[in-house]
């Protein structure tokens, strides 16, 4: 069955996937969960504040007996606008409250600011000048649509137990995809709300945020091995079908990223120097495209990832790091 095709499909008992559509042709949908509550509900991650996709959640939820008046709390993983920004959108139509994980307020504390995107001076750094050019003027011809979805949320989510009306869900922090990005585990159901963190298909971007923190990749792998250690459970994706092992994919994961470290430092091996450089020697995607076939957004993901792989390889001591005129070049050690 074709994950992407609206609805609402039960796929535990009380938990409802919602498919939401997205306006790109990588990322076509974001699934929103509808949690039954007692005679309402909980929604994780409520998607994108679109035209569309308000019809499409509307329409789900009356397929399931409800309307927004009946949901009585978001939970979202991380600030990324496809999964926070409906959830603002809602809640100042019905005052629904929001909750978002804790170690996402310095970046929307960035964006609602209008403060300077760290991104912009990543990219320079990072030996992409022209991409660091790029990205500002995506930014500044944004202007106020870039902020005007986002408020902070009635809650900030730490480590611990969300008591709803007949389940208990366990909040875990798992920084990588974004330094406050969160999963939620319902133990008794063995389920995992596991939004960009753990995806069946795809790896999440890392450290894609406006407040960068020191090394994403690593958290990353470290948010990983704690999934890994809690026992395995449904996994309820953001993005992609449920499937039924965490572990499994997991261990994929955490066995691709040794594979990109390994190939990352080969690239460093042969001269690349910067971030930039490295990330054109790199194949993209699942079908290994080059760095120049990427269109000007991937390209700002792909350096970014390649400087989280290489502050890794030098964090191992596998490479070594010096920064001369505002430009970091790495070396092997």
């Amino acid at each position: 069955m074709d994950w992407t095709l609206p609805g609402a499909f039960e796929v535990a008992p009380g938990v409802h996937r919602i498919p939401l559509p997205l306006p790109n042709d990588g990322l076509r949908t974001v699934n929103c969960y509808a949690v039954e509550d007692g005679d309402g509900l909980v929604l994780v991650d409520p998607g994108w504040a679109l035209d569309d996709g308000f019809t499409a959640l509307e329409r789900a939820l009356g397929d399931l007996g409800h309307g927004f008046e009946d949901v009585r709390r978001f939970l979202v993983t991380h600030v990324h606008r496809d999964h926070y920004t409906m959830a603002v959108a809602l809640r100042r139509r019905f005052g629904t409250r929001v909750a978002l994980g804790l170690g996402e307020q310095p970046s929307l504390a960035r964006i609602t600011a209008r403060a300077a995107n760290s991104q912009v001076e990543d990219l320079r750094r990072w030996g992409a000048p022209h991409l660091a050019e790029r990205w500002r003027a995506v930014l500044a011809a944004l202007g106020e649509d870039a902020v005007r979805d986002y408020e902070e949320p009635d809650e900030w989510l730490e480590e611990g137990d969300l008591e709803l009306d007949k389940r208990v869900l366990r909040v875990l922090p798992t920084p990588g995809h974004t330094r406050g990005h969160v999963v939620f585990v319902d133990a008794e159901a063995k389920l995992l709300f596991s939004g960009d963190h753990v995806l069946p298909h795809i790896t999440p971007s890392i450290g894609f945020e406006p407040a960068r923190p020191a090394l994403p990749l690593g958290d990353y792998l470290d948010s990983l091995r704690l999934v890994r250690s809690c026992p395995d459970l449904r996994l309820l994706p953001a993005h992609g079908p449920v499937t039924d092992s965490s572990h499994a994919r997991v261990d994929e994961l955490l066995a691709h990223h040794e594979d990109r470290l390994a190939a990352t430092l080969e690239v460093v091996r042969a001269g690349a120097g910067t971030a930039f450089g490295t990330a054109g020697g790199l194949g993209w995607t699942r079908r290994g495209r080059s760095f120049a076939e990427l269109d000007p957004f991937n390209r700002v993901l792909a350096v970014g990832e390649t400087a989280a792989h290489l502050d890794v390889l030098v964090r191992r001591g596998l490479a070594r790091s010096t920064e001369q005129d505002g430009v970091i070049a790495y070396e092997v050690a």
